[in-house]
């Protein structure tokens, strides 16, 4: 039996944030399938037994039970001592730039995808709102990538293993990236981090739904 167990589907960017950081850490963990698009994260017995917030990813170790990739992150990084601040002023940079990300770079970018890829609503002025918001977010990000290896200078964090979570799914956001060359550039220096791998490499997938 894993150290780790983390319930995840592969087309979740949040997700793959959880996942990632539990392969570069080299730690035991094994994927509890969550078959999101039947709606199992809907259902009853997921929100009384896994998450109450009808969620995923959801890690559990030790007896603990986390939700939302942030606070994964976080418990991953003090428990291996990887990834994480080596001041307090460098823990509230990451804090600052993970929620920025929830908020600002993930939030639009999965609602995005979520409708043009698996709801297949088409074009509408929501999508057009909500791609706006991601262009912007993402000159933002490709600014501070300008004079910066990662988002807190030449060494990666949780930060950017947050931040991520979304873009390594290529065509499927419907925001092409091609514009924003530093943030290519950082993408392309996560990838070189020992054990990396893309989200459909980690874990299964869970579309599209198969009938019961």
């Amino acid at each position: 039996m894993a150290d780790f167990k983390l319930y995840c589907f592969a087309e979740s960017g949040n997700a793959y944030k959880a996942a990632l950081m539990l392969e570069l850490c080299r730690l035991d963990w094994e994927q509890v399938f969550v078959d999101f698009f039947n709606g199992e994260t809907r259902a009853e017995p997921y929100r009384k037994t896994v998450n109450e917030m009808g969620e995923a990813p959801v890690l559990v170790h030790d007896g603990k039970t986390l939700t939302q990739s942030g606070v994964i992150l976080d418990y991953l990084s003090s428990l291996t001592r990887k990834f994480g601040p080596k001041s307090e002023d460098e823990g509230r940079e990451i804090w600052r730039w993970v929620l920025f990300d929830n908020h600002k770079l993930t939030a639009n970018l999965a609602t995005l995808r979520y409708l043009i890829q698996f709801a297949k609503t088409g074009e509408t002025p929501v999508t057009e709102f909500l791609r706006g918001r991601c262009v912007n977010a993402l000159k933002i990000v490709d600014g501070h990538l300008m004079q910066n290896h990662f988002m807190l200078g030449k060494r990666a964090t949780v930060a950017d293993l947050s931040m991520c979570g979304y873009l390594f799914y290529g065509e499927e956001l419907t925001v092409p990236l091609d514009p924003y060359t530093n943030v290519l550039n950082w993408l392309d220096r996560i990838r070189a981090l020992p054990g990396w791998k893309h989200p459909y490499d980690l874990m299964q997938r869970a579309y599209p739904p198969k009938k019961a």
